[in-house]
C-alpha cells in the first residue's frame, strides 16, 4: 500500500505503480464475455455493475449526483471505480458507486474500471477506506460500517483503527453510537441530532434522563455544549447525598404502574422532567423548565395539544 494510503480514491488504496491510466486504451473495448486479468483497468459495461451488498453508505444525494453527472457529461469519468467479479459474470462495485450512479444519469454505456480480487471482509474495508476519506458516510453508517467489519474479520477495534487509518478512540467512539435507542439512532441517521448531541445523551446515566435530553436538543435546538452542560446537571442530581444515605434503609414505596406508563409519556411529549404525585384517584403533576425558553417552549406544547 502506498506511504499516503489515505489519500483520495483509487490511491487510497493502491499503490501507485499498481494502477496505469495509460493501460485504458490497450485494454479498453473488452467484451462482457472476455476473461479479464485481474489487476487491470478496463471500460466496463454499466450494465454489468451490481452495488456493492458490504456498501457502508446507504444515502446518496440526488443534487449531488446530478452536480457530479453534467461534470461527467462535460469531462467523463476521470478516475475508475473499483470492481470485482461476481459468480453470474457481472461485476460488484467495490469504489465509486456515486461515479457509476452519475455516469448513468450522464447517459453513458461504459465506465473505467479497475478490476481486483477481493474477499467480502476487503470489499466492506475499502468501501469504508473510500467512504471516509470522502466524508460521505453519517456518523451512524460510520459506526455500523466499524461494526461489520470487526464481526467479519474477528477484529479488535485496535485492528479496525489501523485497518482504516483512524485513532482507536475515534473508532471505540463511534461504535459508542450504536448504543443509542433506535429512535436516536435513526435522528442521528437523519441529521436531526449530531454525533456530538448523540455522545452527550449517552454520558447521562439515567435512561429517562437520557430521553428528556434527547428530546429538549430535537426540540429546543440546543448547541453541543448546552447539551453536555445540561447532561452533567442531570448526572449531579443522581449522586447520592448524605441526606438520601440516611433514608436508605426507608421502605421505597411501590408506585403505580399507570401512573408511571404516564408519567414517562408525559417525559416524551414535553422533554422535560416530569414527576406525578399521588394515585390515580387524586395528586398533583410537576413539570420542570429550566430556563424562560423552555418555559416558553412546553407552554406551546401543551397549548397545541
Amino acid at each position: 500500500m502506498a506511504k499516503n494510503a489515505l489519500g483520495k480514491g483509487a490511491a487510497a488504496v493502491f499503490s501507485a505503480d499498481e494502477i496505469a491510466i495509460d493501460e485504458l486504451t490497450t485494454l479498453g473495448g473488452l467484451s462482457k464475455n472476455k476473461k479479464t486479468e485481474s489487476n487491470s483497468i478496463f471500460e466496463v459495461e454499466l450494465s454489468l455493475l451490481k452495488a456493492n451488498p458490504y456498501q457502508p453508505r446507504k444515502e446518496f444525494s440526488e443534487e449531488a449526483l446530478q452536480e457530479l453527472a453534467s461534470s461527467i457529461k462535460e469531462d467523463g469519468v476521470i478516475e475508475p471505480i473499483i470492481i470485482t467479479e461476481c459468480s453470474d459474470g457481472g461485476y460488484y462495485i467495490v469504489g465509486g458507486e456515486r461515479r457509476s450512479r452519475a455516469a448513468k444519469l450522464a447517459g453513458l454505456e461504459k465506465i473505467p474500471a479497475y478490476l481486483k480480487n477481493y474477499s467480502p471482509e476487503k470489499m466492506l474495508e475499502v468501501a469504508l477506506i473510500e467512504n471516509i476519506q470522502r466524508e460521505d458516510l453519517n456518523p451512524l453508517e460510520e459506526a455500523l460500517a466499524y461494526q461489520q467489519l470487526m464481526e467479519m474479520g474477528n477484529l479488535s477495534q485496535e485492528e479496525v483503527s489501523k485497518r482504516v487509518g483512524k485513532n482507536r478512540s475515534t473508532v471505540a467512539n463511534s461504535l459508542r453510537l450504536l448504543k443509542l435507542p433506535e429512535d436516536m439512532q435513526r435522528s442521528l441517521s437523519e441529521g436531526k441530532i449530531s454525533a456530538g448531541h448523540a455522545r452527550a445523551i449517552l454520558s447521562v446515566v439515567n435512561a429517562t434522563d437520557q430521553r428528556i435530553l434527547f428530546a429538549k436538543i430535537t426540540g429546543s435546538d440546543l448547541s453541543v455544549r448546552e447539551a453536555e452542560r445540561l447532561a452533567s446537571e442531570m448526572n449531579g442530581t443522581y449522586k447520592p447525598s448524605e441526606k438520601s444515605s440516611k433514608k436508605s434503609s426507608t421502605p421505597v414505596e411501590t408506585r403505580d404502574p399507570d401512573l408511571v406508563s404516564v408519567e414517562q409519556k408525559l417525559i416524551e411529549l414535553l422533554g422535560t422532567k416530569v414527576s406525578i404525585k399521588g394515585n390515580l384517584e387524586r395528586g398533583s403533576i410537576v413539570i420542570e423548565y429550566f430556563s424562560a425558553d423552555d418555559l416558553d417552549r412546553v407552554y406551546t406544547l401543551i397549548e397545541n395539544k
